[in-house]
C-alpha cells in the first residue's frame, strides 16, 4: 500500500499557530503539538483510569511466519505490537510483545487495534486479522493470536478473552466470504462491544468468551458491491450506539456513514456523505468529532482530516493534512487527540489540539 507522505503539525513551545489555504483564503487552524511519537502503526486511544493517555500500536510485523491476504499481500509476523502510555510528561511502553503482522517494510500493519478501560480492571484490546483462517494459519504458532480480543492488566499482561474469527467462522452474521478483522472496542460491565471491520457487524462479546451479534451493515455499490467495514462504536449522549465505516474498495468519497444502533432494532442511517471514516468521538456538548482516513475523490489518495460535527448538523473542518489519521480522542478537559501517521511504522505520532 502506497504511503502518501504529508507535513504533520508541529507546535514550537506550545506557541505557534498552523495555517493551511482554504477556499476563501488562508484560515487559521487550532494550536497543535506533538505529544507522543516514534510510534509502530498507531490506531486508537484511550484515557486511562489514572488519567494517562494511551494508543496501541499495531507494530511492524516480523521475519514471519508469512501468509498472504485477501488482497494478495505477503504479510509477516513478527512480536512488535503494543501499547504506549503518556504520564506526567513520560512516554513509555506498558505492554510489548503483542503479536503484528505487516508488509515488509512494517507498514500498514495488523496487531492492537483499539483499547477500551473499565474502571481499574486493565482494559480490553482488539488484535486484528484482516482475511479468513487461511492468513490465521500461515502466521504460525502465534496466528490464533489475531482476531481476538484480549485483556490487559494494570501490570501490562494481557490474554485473550474472545475469538472474533471463529464468531464470523460460526455466524458470519454480514453475510458474504468469510473474513474478520476485530477492530473497535468499547467496555461495557459484564460484556464488551466489538466492532469486527471484515465481517461487517458489531458483536458483543461476553464475560465467558462468548460472542453474540447486536448489528450488521449493508453492502451497497460504489461502481461496484463494496462492504460497509465499520470501524469504531461510540455510545452518544442520547445513550444510542453510534457506529462509523471505512467502506471499501474504492473508498469512493461521500460513500461513508455514520448509523445509529440500538440493540435488537435495525441500525439507522445518522449521518452520511464522509469518506474512509476510521473513528467518531462525542463531546460534553453533543458535537461529533469524525476522522476520515483521506480525502481525495477515490482510494487512500489526499491528506486526512477531523471534521466537527454539530449537533445541528453544520460540519466544520477542525484540522486537514494529516497523514493517514486513525483515531481521535476528547481529553478531560475538552482538548482533542489525533494520531497521525498511523499506517507508518517508526514516525507515528499522537497530536493535541487545543478548541
Amino acid at each position: 500500500m502506497l504511503l502518501r507522505s504529508v507535513r504533520s503539525y508541529r507546535m514550537l513551545a506550545g506557541l505557534a499557530v498552523a495555517f493551511s489555504a482554504a477556499a476563501a483564503g488562508l484560515v487559521a487552524q487550532p494550536a497543535v503539538t506533538v505529544v507522543m511519537s516514534g510510534l509502530d502503526n498507531p490506531r486508537n486511544l484511550a484515557i486511562g483510569p489514572e488519567g494517562g493517555l494511551y494508543v496501541t500500536e499495531a507494530g511492524r510485523g516480523g521475519s514471519g511466519p508469512c501468509g498472504v491476504n485477501g488482497a494478495g499481500e505477503t504479510r509477516c509476523y513478527g512480536p512488535t505490537g503494543a501499547v504506549s502510555r503518556l504520564w506526567r510528561g513520560e512516554q513509555d511502553r506498558v505492554a510489548e510483545g503483542l503479536p503484528s503482522h505487516a508488509l515488509v517494510d512494517g507498514g500498514a500493519a495488523s496487531g492492537p487495534n483499539d483499547i477500551s478501560f473499565l474502571g481499574r480492571g486493565g482494559a480490553y484490546l482488539t488484535i486484528g486479522l484482516g482475511f479468513d483462517r487461511r492468513l490465521r494459519d500461515a502466521l504460525g504458532k502465534a496466528g490464533p493470536l489475531f482476531g481476538t480480543v484480549v485483556h490487559m492488566s494494570a501490570s501490562g499482561q494481557w490474554r485473550v478473552v474472545a475469538d472474533v474469527l471463529v464468531h464470523e467462522e460460526t455466524a458470519n452474521p454480514g453475510g458474504g466470504p468469510i473474513d474478520s478483522n476485530a477492530y473497535g472496542v468499547l467496555a461495557e460491565p459484564g460484556s464488551h462491544l466489538v466492532v469486527d471491520a471484515g465481517g461487517n457487524a458489531l458483536l458483543r462479546a461476553w464475560a465467558d468468551g462468548g460472542i453474540t451479534t447486536v448489528a450488521t451493515f449493508p453492502s451497497r455499490p460504489q461502481g461496484r458491491t463494496t462492504d460497509a467495514v465499520p470501524t469504531s462504536v461510540a455510545v452518544g449522549p442520547d445513550g444510542a450506539y453510534y457506529v462509523s465505516e471505512l467502506t471499501g474498495v474504492p473508498f469512493a468519497a461521500g460513500a461513508a456513514r455514520i448509523y445509529r444502533v440500538v440493540p435488537g432494532q435495525a441500525p439507522t442511517i445518522h449521518l452520511e456523505g464522509f469518506k474512509t471514516i476510521t473513528d467518531i468521538a462525542f463531546d460534553e456538548d453533543g458535537n461529533l468529532y469524525v476522522v476520515e482516513h483521506a480525502s481525495g475523490p477515490m482510494f487512500f489518495g489526499g491528506p486526512g482530516r477531523l471534521l466537527k460535527v454539530a449537533p445541528d448538523g453544520t460540519r466544520t473542518p477542525v484540522i486537514s493534512d494529516l497523514d493517514r489519521p486513525t483515531s481521535v480522542l476528547v481529553g478531560r478537559n475538552g482538548e482533542l487527540y489525533v494520531t497521525n501517521h498511523g499506517v507508518t511504522a517508526g514516525i507515528g505520532e499522537v497530536l493535541r489540539i487545543e478548541r
